[in-house]
Parts: C-alpha cells; sequence; structure tokens
C-alpha cells in the first residue's frame, strides 16, 4: 500500500508529514484550472480536486490494494471573485491592495481515492476558512512582495510566512489556508 499526493506542492507535502503520513508525489499535469463561467469559488475548489484526483487515478497504471491517492486545491476568494496563485509582481500587487481590510474566505477542496477489491473509491469534501486581514500599509506590501514568498501562492498570500502578520483574524483551520485541511484530511482517509 501506498499513500500518493497528487501534488507537487511542498507546503502540502509537510502537511501530510506533520500527521505521520508518509507519502509518494505523483506528478499529474494537464487539468485546465480555468474557472467556469458562473462558478462560485467554493464549486471551483471541489470541481479541482476531483479533477486531479481523476487524472492522477488514471494516470496509475497499476494500483495495489489499499492504495490512496490524496489530491486538494486551495481558493482564495473575496466575494465570488477567486484569487489564483500568482508569479507576477504587479498582479500580487493588486491583490494585496484588493486583500487589504477585507474579510475573505479560503475554500480547500479534498479529493481522497482509495483502492479496494480492484475499484477506486472516491471521497470528496469541502474546507472552510474565513480570514480578516488588516489594512496594509504600502511599506508592508513592498517589503513582502520584495520577499518573494507569494510566488505560487493562491491570492498571493503564504500565511506560513511573513504575510502571517497581515491576518487579523482566522476563523477554522490554519492548515487550510496553508494548503491542505489536516483535519479533514486525516478523518477521510
Amino acid at each position: 500500500m501506498t499513500v500518493y499526493l497528487a501534488s507537487t506542492s511542498p507546503r502540502r507535502a509537510e502537511l501530510c508529514a506533520q500527521i505521520g503520513l508518509a507519502v509518494s508525489v505523483l506528478v499529474t499535469e494537464g487539468v485546465d484550472e480555468t474557472p467556469h463561467r458562473g462558478e462560485v469559488p467554493r464549486q471551483y475548489a471541489v470541481r479541482m480536486a476531483r479533477l486531479k484526483v481523476e487524472q492522477a487515478v488514471a494516470g496509475l497504471s497499476e494500483p495495489k490494494e489499499g492504495d490512496v491517492i490524496i489530491a486538494a486545491d486551495t481558493v482564495l476568494a473575496s466575494g465570488r471573485r477567486i484569487l489564483p496563485k500568482t508569479e507576477d509582481v504587479i498582479v500580487a500587487e493588486g491583490y494585496l491592495r484588493h486583500l487589504s481590510g477585507r474579510n475573505v474566505r479560503v475554500w480547500g477542496g479534498i479529493a481522497v481515492a482509495h483502492y479496494q477489491a480492484g475499484v477506486w473509491q472516491k471521497k470528496i469534501r469541502l474546507s472552510e476558512t474565513r480570514l480578516r486581514f488588516a489594512r496594509l500599509p504600502k511599506g508592508e506590501m513592498m517589503d513582502y512582495l520584495a520577499s518573494g514568498e507569494w510566488r505560487g501562492c493562491a491570492g498571493a498570500i503564504a500565511i506560513q510566512g511573513a504575510a502571517a502578520r497581515f491576518i487579523d483574524r482566522l476563523q477554522g483551520s490554519y492548515s487550510n489556508v496553508v494548503g491542505l485541511d489536516v483535519a479533514l484530511l486525516w478523518r477521510l482517509l
């Protein structure tokens, strides 16, 4: 039996290790992450987790009894607006300006597939965390942007790093904001 993580996110692998899961990374590519027209953030997070686990299942040519695949997606949303990952500093600055002083939600879709008796059984769940951002002074935003921590993070926020100082209030799962609600994952397993 092997536990596979269908993600190349080092943060997700660290979160799995934190709860005692030794995972093998299963690289999946080609999932179109474009939100559908009219799709709300919570639906998007669930759909992405489902697509990622389905792609991982299809890519595992010889599963063994008891194999498990974990897939996840994290969405930072301001109302119906999804703030995706970015590699562009101008976009990241725009996200920070938008988040300043706002209440937002982080939706975490988690999909677990378990290979038992020759069949993949799947469970998909959703985690919600609410955040309240402090008003962000321009100097603090510029310092954070210069750090580069925001690269590849939903909404340009890496809460496990320097962005922690921007959060006035958190309600729900901290690990969901990092990338994987480990308590919900543990219950699914």
